[in-house]
């Protein structure tokens, strides 16, 4: 089981955004507790993921987040969502 967190560089007002998921709502969850998201700021749609700014990107990574190109990502979306 793992966290991940995507290359992305989205810009929202004055931050740089990217994605972090993982392989269960527990782990991500937990993880973004650890971080310090707001339970708010939870994405539940067809992929549940946090938006997360560089500095709480870096501090996932830190704490175990596994960093993942486009590639990967989508490989793993596909994987969560049980599509082939």
């Amino acid at each position: 089981m793992a966290v991940y967190v995507d290359q992305a560089r989205n810009p929202l007002g004055r931050m740089v955004m990217c994605h972090m998921l993982a392989d269960s709502l527990a782990e991500l969850h937990a993880m973004a507790d650890r971080i310090g998201m707001r339970r708010e700021w939870f994405q539940p749609g067809s992929t549940p993921h946090y938006d997360v700014c560089l500095s709480r990107r870096r501090l996932a990574v830190e704490f175990g987040a596994v960093e993942v190109g486009r590639r990967e990502l989508v490989a793993i979306i596909k994987r969560l969502r049980g599509s082939p």
